[in-house]
Parts: C-alpha cells; structure tokens; sequence
C-alpha cells in the first residue's frame, strides 16, 4: 500500500509515516519547511518534498491512504487535488485511532505534562513490563525517536486534544493530566474544552487516572477512576518525603492504594518531572509492573526532546530549552526552573505560538513571563494562522512586569546573545525556535572557550 502524508514533518505525522514505513508500507509526503525531523525521514527512506507537487502523489487511488493534518490549510493544492479526486483521505487523528484498533491502548491527554508522561510509560513498559508500541509527541532521549514498535498488543499514545483529535481513541487506560483553556479557535471557551475532556474520558473503557482536582466526576465515567497529585495527600497516588538534590533531580516515595514504593529518584529535574513520574507510574502499577521496575525506569528516564532539555552547562551558566507554549506550561517550568536554579539570574526567550493564542492569552502569558529575571520576546510565529490586525508580541511585552523585557527579531538573536551577560539561558515556545537551539547551544561553547 502506498500511503501519502501532506504535513509529513510534524511530530505526529512523523512518527505514523515511520509506523507505515516499518509495516512495509510506501510511505512518502509533503511538508511546508526542511527540519531535522524531515531530514530524519528521508535518511530512513521516506522522500519528503517542499514545494506542493501535485505530479508526487501516488496515482494509484485504489492502493494509497493519504493522511493529512488539520494545520494544513483547506485550501492547499495537494488536499484540494485528492479530495478532488477520489483518494481515500483520513485526518492524522483517524489514523491513530485505526492503529490502535484491537490493541491495549494507554492514552495521555491534557493540555500539559502528556508528552513526559507519555514517554515515560512507554520507557517503562519497554525497560521493565511487557513491552509496547508507543506514539510520542516528541523524541525521547532514551530511545532517539517519536516511534516505538512491540510484538506486544500494547500501546501507549499522546491523546491530542487539538481539532478533538482524542475522541478518535477508546483507550483501556487514560491520564488526563490537566484541562485548561486552549486551542479557543477550536473550542471557543474554556466550558467547550472541558466538555471535550469529559467525552474521551466516557470512552476510557478500564481505568482513568486524574491530575486532583480536575472537573471529570464517577457518575460521568464507566472507567474506575484514580487521582494524583505531586505531594497532596488525599490523591492515590502522591509523592511523600520529596527532597531535592543538588543538580535538581528529586527522591521521593510513591504512596499508592496498594503500598508504598521508596526512594525513587526522578531521572529528570524539577518538580514536573516528580509529578509527571507519578502519573506514569500509576499507569504501570495498574499494568502491573514491579516496584522494583518502576524505581530503575523512572531513575533512567531522560526525559524528552525540548521538554526541559538541558542542552548546555558550565559552571556559571546553563541554557535549556523547553516546548512550553501555553500561559499554564510556562508558568510551571518556570516555577521548576527555580528550584534547580535558586538565587540564578533567569534569562527566558519566548516565541508565541498563534496569533489566536496570543490574543486570548495576552495577559496569562505576560503574567507567567513576569517570573523571569529578564524576557526576550520574538515574533508570533503563525503556524497555520493569517495576522490579526493589532495582534502582536507586543501584547505581552506591554503587560510584562519582569526587571527587563525587550523585543528582538528571530535572526537577530543569536547577535543579541552573544554580547548579553547570562546565567541560565531559557528558550519556550512550539514553533521554528527549534531551529535556533543548536546554534544557541555552539553559540554558548564558544563563549565559553574564549
């Protein structure tokens, strides 16, 4: 079978392009803008072109599935032309959910923690359980991929709620990490987010493990439900005796229904990374894996690509990068942040994503920048959006409190670094930023070797 992938370069279409292409498949696409990803795909053997190119689509209809993301515009060439024309086309999110047909499906949903958390259930399953095929929305550094395959029936898949893309899975066991306000073009209002919540948590057909506290009660549900939290007592599964280390990784112990594990030592820093651990390992404690298991796993982990990725440190200065793109996310790597870097100076390069985003979450992100030391802010990067009028970086940069604040242009960056005293170097954001981290990374150690 052919299959055809317009959008081949985002995380999750990558990592179905290399499902197919792993299943024996002609696996082939189209993305907008070269990236490591796509340069990725096409040394594994999957061409990716640049330019729409009608002529590059397989012309067999009968024998190729084309699979396109929703942050394709609807009226780009190649979509037009194989609705057009009579191809089966299915959204990203069906196909997932067509991949998980007849195997034991692990969701992550929530609005942020699901890639960590994600990752971090699969390392487990894989490392200490019975193994599992596994879709991740970023690339573990464990394993140098977004795609694990398993002989296993299970797997383990970020639950996306962009587009509802989730309401395609019927997951045995879910987390819902958090439910707050995004993706408001989609939704409209916070009440229309949390609706779409409580629907993929009604399709959970085994267990539902909750962040404490979120708005999902038992009557709304058939799943059993559990809750967790990082150190609040009245969740089922909370961390206990959590101290943090030097280089900011936690130890803690795990109390759970049946038990207690002791002395887990959290393979990535700050307090996320305790929280996060709970969650996944609440997960395969219902799977059944070992106390034993869970503390090696969980001690191993390193973590996710762009998810408080250390990507440079030297005494007196350290640069992480992290996805963070949304007023909660940010506010809570921040917040990590100064644990593993109390009484540091902390610079933070932020890069909004979406004009929609920006403009009704203007003062939420201001108001989670503000905990910087300084902030530098970049243009709004567009992704799939045309310019609002009057919707700017400059929105947030006007109610931004933190001692310094400046706006600098993408390619002016690297020129304005050079030059700025710094002590612990963060880059957020979802769009091309990503693109700037090695540069930034080569930047610093040549500062440092001056």
């Amino acid at each position: 079978m052919n299959v055809y992938f317009i959008g081949i370069g985002g995380i999750g279409m990558s990592a179905i392009a290399r499902y197919y292409k792993r299943k024996g498949n002609t696996v082939s696409g189209y993305d907008r803008t070269r990236s490591l990803l796509t340069a990725e795909l096409e040394a594994e053997g999957i061409p990716v072109h640049y330019s729409p190119d009608c002529s590059l689509i397989p012309s067999d209809k009968g024998t190729t599935l084309v699979i396109w993301t929703p942050a394709v515009p609807q009226d780009m060439e190649e979509l037009v032309y194989v609705r057009e024309n009579g191809y089966r086309l299915i959204k990203r999110s069906r196909a997932l959910g067509e991949i998980c047909i007849g195997q034991r499906c692990l969701a992550v949903a929530g609005t942020h923690g699901k890639t960590t958390t994600t990752t971090l259930i699969a390392h487990i399953m894989n490392e200490s359980g019975p193994g599992a095929s596994a879709f991740l929305g970023g690339i573990s550094k464990n394993y140098g991929t977004n795609l694990l395959v398993s002989a296993e029936k299970n797997i383990v898949v970020e639950a996306d709620e962009f587009d509802r893309s989730f309401l395609q899975l019927n997951p045995t066991v879910a987390v819902i990490t958090a439910m707050d306000a995004d993706h408001l073009d989609i939704y409209g209002d916070l009440a229309h987010v949390q609706d779409a919540y409580r629907q993929f948590a009604s399709q959970v057909g085994g267990t539902l493990i909750l962040k404490y506290g979120l708005p999902i009660t038992r009557e709304e549900v058939s799943a059993h439900i559990y809750t967790y939290h990082l150190d609040n007592p009245e969740a089922d599964f909370h961390g206990e005796n959590l101290q943090a280390e030097a280089d900011g990784h936690y130890r803690f112990d795990l109390a759970y229904p049946g038990g207690l594990i002791q002395d887990i030592r959290a393979g990535i820093p700050g307090w996320i990374g305790v929280e996060n651990s709970i969650a996944a390992a609440a997960v395969c404690l219902c799977e059944g894996i070992s106390h034993a298991g869970i503390r090696k796993s969980v001690g191993n982990f390193q973590g996710v690509r762009r998810r408080l990725d250390e990507r440079f440190a030297a005494p007196g200065l350290n640069y992480i990068d992290d996805y963070a793109h949304h007023p909660a996310e940010l506010a809570a790597a921040i917040s990590s942040l100064r644990k593993v870097f109390p009484g540091r100076k902390i610079t933070g390069v932020f890069q909004p994503h979406l004009y929609t985003r920006t403009r009704d979450f203007a003062p939420e992100f201001a108001a989670a920048l503000s905990s910087l030391d300084s902030l530098i802010l970049l243009d709004i990067y567009p992704a799939r959006e045309e310019p609002i009028p009057g919707v700017t970086s400059a929105l947030i940069l006007d109610a931004a409190t933190c001692p310094e604040k400046v706006l600098v242009r993408k390619d002016e960056l690297l020129d304005y670094l050079k030059d700025k005293a710094l002590d612990v170097l963060v880059t957020f954001g979802a769009g091309d930023i990503d693109r700037l981290v090695e540069p930034i990374a080569a930047m610093l150690c040549a500062r440092r070797e001056r």
